[in-house]
């Protein structure tokens, strides 16, 4: 099993939550880091993986798709610049536990997970994504969990297609038809997730709802003429949208999975390098001894 962490979310998730006043020993705010750090040892004592890799985002304002549609996350704050040195703090801490860290100025970590998934899955191994983010559901396959942590959740794929009423492998579509508020995506104006998945059940691509949209009328729901109508109007929106919402590749990626595999360190070593980090030498000595079996 490869173990595959969305980190940003959680390093976001304990900037939001924890107190301010929790400080490193470099005398910087620290409460993301702690969070941070305290997910990941979570992780690794729960699951002992031996392939495992976080993804950061690096590529804000700088990747493709900004390039494709540049009000792509324009409605999102930048990070303050404490939070900011935070996030370096968080890529020397798992590194520190013996995770590899990958970032990009290309592609987002989404893109990241998504083509490691990929990587495992051509050869046989299966995969956890570890985050909340439901556009990340669209690269779990059938032998694969989608791991939310908040909400102590561990989703299939039989699972994952009966909550969002499509496959998981046809949520990139499902998006591009009703666009997506978080990331500033634009959709089809009025159609929803509901009747996205209504149309993907029928026609089962993005390609195969943009050629029939014409029968889309005949369709027996409620307001199925309009959608029709609405559909051939935003075709170009449409196309737009599913450049943004499906995977981006970056080819400097590593493409073995070997270079996924954890550094089995000591507890003196984790210790130490986790005091590198900033976390104090109690705190790193538990730690350490915690996840390293």
């Amino acid at each position: 099993m490869l173990y595959l962490i969305d980190s940003s979310i959680y390093v976001f998730r304990a900037w939001q939550t924890l107190p301010a006043s929790i400080t490193n020993t470099h005398d910087e705010q620290s409460n993301a880091v702690h969070g941070f750090t305290d997910t990941l040892a979570h992780i690794l004592r729960e699951k002992q993986p031996d392939y495992i890799a976080c993804a950061f985002d690096k590529s804000s304002g700088t990747g493709e798709r900004y390039s494709i549609y540049p009000e792509y996350k324009a409605n999102r704050e930048p990070a303050p610049p404490e939070l900011k040195i935070q996030f370096e703090r968080c890529m020397e801490v798992a590194q520190a536990m013996g995770i590899p860290v990958f970032s990009s100025t290309r592609v987002e970590a989404d893109d990241i997970i998504g083509s490691f998934a990929q990587l495992a899955q051509n050869s046989g191994r299966s995969v956890t994504i570890v985050s909340a983010d439901k556009d990340l559901t669209q690269f779990i396959g059938p032998d694969d969990i989608f791991w939310n942590l908040a909400r102590k959740e561990q989703l299939n794929y039989r699972q994952l297609t009966k909550r969002f009423k499509v496959f998981p492998e046809q949520i990139a579509d499902m998006l591009a038809l009703c666009g997506d508020k978080v990331d500033n995506i634009p959709g089809i104006p009025g159609v929803g997730p509901t009747t996205a998945a209504k149309l993907l059940k029928k026609w089962k691509t993005l390609d195969g709802v943009i050629d029939n949209s014409g029968a889309i009328a005949n369709m027996q729901f409620r307001g199925a003429p309009r959608v029709a109508a609405l559909v051939e109007e935003h075709i170009d929106t449409i196309r737009l949208a599913r450049q943004l919402t499906g995977l981006v590749v970056d080819k400097s990626l590593p493409t073995s999975i070997a270079k996924l595999k954890r550094k089995m360190l000591t507890a003196n070593t984790v210790a130490k390098r986790l005091v590198q980090a900033g976390t104090s030498e109690q705190r790193a000595k538990r730690l350490a001894e915690s996840i390293c079996v």
